[in-house]
């Protein structure tokens, strides 16, 4: 019998613990149900474990044609049908074996709160059901995991001492029909958007210019001057260009020869001794000075002067 203090766990926990599909879908009913933690999936895989089980065990022991398994057949399928899990009529053990997961959530009192408009979200009624602000026939549950009954259903509502019950609480959500009428208001609105825009005009798409047209736009007037250095130069003009449609090569500088450094450098020279008063001297004059030899009769008289100081 057990301890009454501790009761025994109602669910049994995964085979493995990583399984990627598994996580996946389990993590997706969390979301869609609002739930605290996988271990109330967990539990509602329980229950249907154990209803499928007794099902099949039904099967077997009406095949033999025992009368206690008619009995526990008809126990089976009222059970069902009272927590809203089946029609109360016309079922039989077969639609048990194809119950799933979310035909036990979908009964839960947190589920039911959200489908009923009593709050925005799923997390919303869960923390509604917590605080006590629900209740079942006058009755108020705290369980958000409570599987309503089919008889209950009718018996949902807001508790009396609770102060969401005002109609004018901002926590309280609206009734069905004023959400269904402002979201076909807000339809409407949408396609009258719509319909504007298709009258708007197309906008004209620029047209493209050609690599011909680009250079003419950008071809300086022949009257723009340029100042550079303190002196005013006119530019050039741009060569005309044939309408081929193709753009001339750049005109390529020639390297400046070494006969026309050397002018270059004597002009400099020539304005620099202007500038000092001194004549400059060519180069041919100092080539003369340079070529010019002394004559033998200048050197006789040279080797001659000596000898006439010593007499």
């Amino acid at each position: 019998m057990g301890d009454p203090k501790f009761s025994r766990r109602k669910y049994d926990t995964p085979s493995h613990p990583w399984r990627a599909e598994r996580i996946k879908s389990e993590s997706e009913l969390q979301k869609r149900f609002g739930l605290k933690n996988k271990r109330e999936i967990w539990k509602a895989q329980s229950q249907i474990r154990t209803l499928r089980s007794q099902s099949r065990d039904l099967q077997a022991r009406l095949r033999t044609g025992e009368h206690q398994a008619e009995i526990e057949t008809k126990q089976l399928l009222d059970k069902c049908g009272r927590l809203g899990l089946l029609p109360i009529e016309g079922t039989t053990l077969n639609d048990i074996l194809s119950l799933t997961i979310e035909s036990v959530l979908n009964r839960r009192f947190q589920t039911m709160v959200f489908q009923r408009g009593m709050s925005y979200t799923a997390d919303q009624a869960r923390q509604f059901i917590v605080h006590g602000h629900i209740s079942i026939n006058g009755r108020i549950v705290t369980i958000p995991g409570y599987l309503v009954r089919r008889a209950e259903e009718n018996g949902i509502s807001f508790a009396t001492s609770s102060p969401i019950a005002n109609d004018l609480h901002p926590m309280r959500p609206k009734p069905k029909e004023a959400v269904e009428v402002e979201k076909e208001k807000a339809l409407a609105e949408q396609a009258a958007k719509g319909v504007k825009a298709e009258e708007k005009p197309k906008p004209v798409a620029p047209k493209k210019e050609t690599p011909l047209e680009k250079l003419k736009a950008a071809k300086p007037s022949l009257e723009k001057m340029i100042e550079k250095d303190g002196a005013v130069q006119e530019e050039a003009p741009l060569p005309e260009i044939e309408e081929t449609g193709e753009i001339p090569p750049a005109p390529v500088e020639k390297p400046k020869t070494e006969k026309h450094k050397g002018e270059k450098a004597e002009k400099h020279k020539a304005e620099k001794s202007e500038k000092s008063g001194e004549k400059p001297k060519s180069e041919k004059h100092k080539g003369e000075k340079a070529e010019k030899p002394k004559s033998e009769k200048h050197k006789a008289e040279k080797a001659e002067k000596p000898k006439a100081e010593e007499k």
